[in-house]
């Protein structure tokens, strides 16, 4: 399907629980802006840039840029998507060895180093867990305690080595990359906790390598930005108020953050729009990978800022599974991350950030 190429100083209004709030005002004021938008990971992805680059027009025409979009995107699909039943992710998933390209490797080292930076909260090889909870909790399954440990114990990174080898015939075999010791069960990877960061990112290092230096890049509301906006100020980031009924991205916010002009990935996770109820218990859609069961805290919003949207997206997932107090004693304790939490106080909501978000 062809998509088209919106051209606006307006930022797009993204479909998740982030919102682009940036460059309202008129495109004469810094540079020459377009906006670029499409279809990618069963939503939608709005990229904003100025084709004013670093050392004057960037490399190529908007047309040929979403050209490049939309095979990054196709590329990240064919590799690493487990929607694409053919690819590299779906065919190693169902025990079949496979010829890596760089993104599956990539983003699997990069996964591992999430799991270790996290103590196991961010888990890449844990999809079972999610699947029996009813995945995307549009089924409202409750496993019973022995359904629950028996698939967690087929679970986990650490299971796995931290490296993809591939054999002398180019080929990453599952049983290869399973530990030994660990038994016989290969655990099933699913990026979905990194990989629309993950997207973000390597769209930044496409448009970079085109002399881009001004952009915000949303994919499914995963964002990445640096640079300024159309007006030469900082992008801004609206975050949702997150409050049941709270659907509509944009309609309701809680606050506004500024970001850039340093590179940076902001990403927001959160428990109020995926959850159900049964038997008058709310369950959430965040389970915690070394319990094998949803989260229950009064964390209700986790914004990231971090130095990439991988890792952004990671993070915010991160402080989702371990609830608000280690998530702002982890925030405050690194010097590369940012955060903006919202937690519910009784029955008013409140909000921590640490010192390096400008809140609007």
């Amino acid at each position: 399907m062809m998509k088209k190429i919106r051209f606006s100083c307006l930022a797009a209004v993204v479909p998740a629980s982030v919102i682009c709030l940036a460059g309202l005002l008129s495109c004469s004021q810094s540079g020459e802006y377009v906006s670029i938008s499409g279809y990618a990971q069963g939503g939608t992805y709005v990229v904003k840039l100025n084709l004013e680059g670093e050392d004057g027009k960037v490399a190529l025409p908007a047309g040929k840029i979403k050209e490049g979009i939309d095979s990054v995107l196709l590329c990240i699909d064919n590799s690493v998507s487990g929607y694409n039943k053919g690819s590299l992710l779906s065919r190693f998933n169902s025990g079949e060895s496979v010829v890596p390209d760089a993104i599956f490797t990539d983003i699997y080292e990069k996964s591992y180093g999430y799991y270790e930076m996290t103590e196991g909260a961010v888990d890449v090889a844990a999809a079972p867990l999610f699947d029996i909870w009813g995945f995307g909790f549009t089924a409202d399954s409750l496993p019973p305690a022995g359904k629950v440990k028996e698939v967690l114990a087929s679970c986990g990174m650490d299971k796995l080595y931290p490296v993809m080898k591939p054999g002398p015939d180019g080929k990453v075999s599952p049983g290869a990359l399973l530990r030994e010791g660990t038994g016989t069960a290969l655990p099933e990877l699913n990026y979905n906790a990194v990989a629309q960061g993950y997207s973000c990112d390597l769209l930044a290092s496409y448009l970079k390598s085109l002399g881009v230096k001004d952009m915000l890049i949303d994919v499914g509301g995963e964002i990445f930005c640096q640079g300024v906006n159309p007006g030469g100020n900082r992008w801004s980031v609206g975050v949702d108020k997150p409050v049941d009924g709270n659907n509509i991205p944009g309609k309701d916010l809680q606050g506004i953050i500024g970001i850039g002009p340093e590179p940076c990935g902001v990403v927001t996770s959160g428990n109020y729009r995926k959850y159900y109820i049964k038997d008058g218990r709310k369950y959430s859609h965040t389970i915690d990978p070394r319990t094998g069961y949803p989260v229950s805290h009064s964390l209700l919003s986790a914004t990231v800022i971090a130095p990439d949207a991988a890792m952004a997206d990671a993070l915010a997932t991160y402080c989702m599974v371990v609830g608000l107090e280690k998530a702002r004693e982890f925030i405050s304790s690194r010097q590369d991350i940012d955060g903006y939490l919202i937690y519910s106080d009784g029955d008013t909501l409140s909000v921590w950030h640490s010192d390096g978000v400008t809140v609007r």
